[in-house]
């Protein structure tokens, strides 16, 4: 760009939105760039690519379940074995939700997911899984009619807080935690309408509620309202019973 004193300014190149000048000016075009295919393919690590994927997973994520009714999340750990206890009442609460209207989202694993994702499917219900790649994953259970698998965690949970109207929490571990609080957090600082949060297995989530109600709430660093953002039952029809009244279904 000429100066005024017919002086030559620093050397600039426009790409797109993006300005480069001096040093940081890139050779050749961006449709250069696009159209020379023997080029190293390190682009495809980059962030800006990476910017394109994220986007990309959110498209089909809308794509997939803007069309589902009312559903409930259900939430729990991929190391319930079954047969036991906790994975039978997985079982009865997918069916539950069912017959009562919603159609059942998990994260499509093994273990508790699997379990509600099959009593969604055998009360022949809308059984959803959102898997996430990671090293030790199992892939999608088989009873998953409709499923995405995705890269990133914070997409996926976009769409387990968008597309759920409610969060039933089986006893779980630090996935099913951090699931949890995220939900609660979200709530509690009204970035959602609040929706009902329930934790299935008052043993199992008893330390908990009383860590939160002794130390947190009692240290001044929640307040005790936020004791009320959650239910804990162990009955299946009660958990169902109140994300059904608190969502008006």
């Amino acid at each position: 760009m000429g100066m005024p004193d017919g002086t030559r300014g620093p050397e600039e190149q426009r790409l797109g939105p993006v300005i480069r000048r001096r040093e940081q000016i890139q050779p050749g075009t961006t449709d250069q760039r696009l159209l020379d295919t023997e080029g190293d393919s390190a682009w495809v690590h980059t962030d800006p690519w990476r910017v394109m994927r994220i986007q990309s997973e959110f498209v089909e994520g809308f794509g997939a379940l803007a069309e589902l009714p009312p559903a409930i999340a259900v939430f729990g750990s991929a190391r319930t074995a079954a047969g036991t206890p906790e994975y039978e009442a997985g079982v009865r609460l997918g069916g539950a939700l069912v017959d009562a209207g919603f159609a059942v989202i998990t994260g499509g694993g093994p273990g508790a997911m699997e379990a509600a994702n099959k009593g969604a499917r055998e009360a022949s219900g809308i059984s959803v899984g959102l898997g996430i790649e990671l090293p030790f994953e199992q892939g999608l259970n088989a009873h998953v009619d409709i499923g995405v698998n995705f890269r990133y965690f914070f997409v996926r949970k976009t769409m387990f807080v968008k597309y759920a109207q409610g969060f039933v929490v089986l006893p779980g571990g630090l996935g099913t935690l951090d699931e949890l609080f995220e939900a609660l957090t979200l709530v509690q600082t009204r970035k959602v309408t609040r929706f009902p949060i329930v934790l299935f297995g008052t043993e199992y989530w008893g330390g908990l509620v009383d860590w939160l109600r002794n130390t947190v709430v009692a240290q001044g660093k929640a307040s005790e309202k936020d004791l009320m953002l959650f239910h804990v039952t162990d009955d299946v029809e009660e958990a169902v019973g109140l994300v059904t009244k608190e969502t008006g279904h």
